[in-house]
């Protein structure tokens, strides 16, 4: 890839970036109940917050498994929960969440 494109790439991910950013609060006023429920399946598990942030498609369970250390049989369970609530999209062995959570989603608001 030559410099130009890499540099026209790299504006678009960041143009992507800030749309995101923009958009977020009414991403999440339209998901709201589904937030909720992913919300609720997770509970205060760390392992499970992170495993689902992990959910893009593109990493199998047993990938998760091992970036998270979340239990095989639990991330199995977890997997079976979000999809039985319809917050899963295509194959389960390569999990993608049916909304989009921004990377702090899990995090505590004091």
């Amino acid at each position: 890839m030559s410099i130009a494109s890499e540099d026209v790439s790299e504006a678009i991910f960041e143009i992507r970036d800030l749309l995101r950013l923009l958009a977020e609060p009414v991403v999440a006023e339209r998901d709201q109940r589904r937030r909720g429920e992913v919300k609720r399946i997770v509970g205060s598990s760390v392992p499970k917050a992170k495993s689902i942030l992990l959910m893009d498609g593109t990493r199998n369970q047993t990938t998760i498994h091992k970036e998270t250390g979340l239990n095989a049989g639990h991330l199995s369970t977890l997997v079976k929960q979000l999809s039985k609530a319809g917050l899963l999209v295509g194959d389960t062995k390569l999990p993608k969440l049916a909304i989009v959570l921004p990377s702090n989603f899990f995090e505590k608001v004091n």
